[in-house]
């Protein structure tokens, strides 16, 4: 029997922030792959190693993560005021599809370098040395993303002295800002779907509580930790390692999703993995993160713990990151109350890896709340570079 040969496209593996996916030119695919549609999420499943029913995706890119089962395509940008079109794909790791409901904020800090160092920018606009400032449009969420990347001696930094929690090593800083983060492009609306900064919400078989449901970086369902049975202070196996624990966080957040309008019917739920978010956040304690630093209270407003993709993150999704930032910014809402009440225009949380600060400037007009702009650091990297070989069926 005659097999296809493999054929091998142009890829860069890169980290951004706490994130790790690989990195396409739109016109390095096969032109197939080139519209949206069943050839490209077939192409992009057999890079990354999905479906893979062992869930380690072993016969591809894959981490066997959330945090490290993406893929990047981007491209000149034909919008104005804009350099780069970055779409995301979120790949299942044991379910045959790819997620475009969302963006991810911690690969956000990659586009710049990569878009920068693979001519998709005018050179006139980079600096030989300083911080080139990338114009991204996320194609995905429909939202301006704009990157500050150092450059030294005609090209981009990657190494430095900045530490990101839930990252090894330090690297370069590039200050990524998401501009007008609420509202989704997708499903529009407020930047508080259900017009409450807290809802009642009933979950049959589970329970009530009280949910603050925002629209900002990423669609985010937050609860209480303490109606949940926890402290917010847990670490991923706390979580991870009990089946009954993760069905009852999907159970709710298909219900929050249900609520939010992203759905239609809890059936859906099940094909939209990457959004909307659920967290759970507690006023401030002591606690150790997963590499054995301790975190005092005092170096934190807030407690946050968040799953993506069905499990407990690692530390902390970008676009969950400004999420948690907004919520905090507006009096009110379940993260504000447990961060101490008051309106603030920066946030620092805890997180399983240690900390992070994130800023949100947020304004009521009308009664509606909005959120202009929020600003955090990330680093990025590049693994490796060259081509990514697949079987040429896929």
């Amino acid at each position: 029997m005659a097999h296809a040969p493999q054929i091998r496209i142009p890829a860069t593996y890169m980290r951004g922030g706490t994130s790790k996916g690989v990195f396409f030119k739109l016109t390095d695919l096969p032109a197939a792959a080139q519209m949206p549609g069943a050839a490209r999420d077939a192409l992009l499943l057999r890079v990354i190693g999905s479906p893979d029913p062992y869930g380690k995706q072993i016969d591809g890119m894959g981490g066997a993560t959330s945090s490290t089962s993406k893929t990047v395509i981007l491209s000149k940008s034909e919008r104005e005021g804009h350099d780069v079109d970055y779409l995301f794909g979120q790949v299942s790791i044991d379910k045959p599809f790819v997620d475009w409901s969302g963006n991810c904020g911690n690969l956000s800090a990659a586009v710049g370098p990569f878009a920068i160092s693979n001519g998709l920018i005018d050179p006139a606009r980079v600096p030989r040395d300083g911080l080139a400032t990338v114009r991204i449009w996320q194609v995905n969420i429909g939202k301006t993303i704009v990157a500050h990347v150092p450059m030294r001696d005609g090209a981009v930094q990657e190494t430095g002295d900045f530490e990101l929690d839930g990252v090894t090593f330090p690297a370069a800083e590039i200050q990524v800002e998401f501009m007008d983060p609420a509202e989704e492009g997708e499903d529009g609306g407020s930047m508080f779907p259900t017009g409450n900064l807290v809802d009642d919400l009933d979950v049959p078989g589970v329970g009530s509580f009280q949910a603050t449901m925002i629209n900002a970086g990423i669609p985010t369902i937050f609860l209480n930790a303490q109606a949940l049975g926890y402290l917010g202070t847990e670490l991923q196996d706390d979580i991870n390692s009990s089946p009954e624990a993760l069905a009852r966080f999907e159970t709710i957040r298909a219900h929050g999703a249900l609520r939010m309008g992203l759905i239609k019917n809890l059936e859906e739920a099940a094909k939209r993995q990457h959004t909307p978010k659920i967290a759970f956040v507690a006023s401030p304690v002591d606690y150790v993160s997963s590499s054995g630093k301790p975190v005092p209270a005092s170096d934190v407003d807030v407690l946050v713990r968040a799953m993506s993709m069905g499990k407990l993150h690692h530390a902390m999704m970008g676009t969950a990151s400004v999420a948690i930032a907004a919520a905090a910014a507006v009096p009110g809402t379940v993260v504000n109350l447990a961060a101490g009440g008051g309106q603030r225009d920066e946030v620092r949380f805890g997180h399983p890896s240690g900390t992070l600060r994130v800023g949100a400037a947020a304004n009521q007009d009308s009664g509606e709340w909005t959120v202009t702009k929020a600003v955090m650091s990330r680093s990025a990297r590049v693994l490796m570079e060259g081509w990514v070989r697949v079987p040429g069926e896929a």
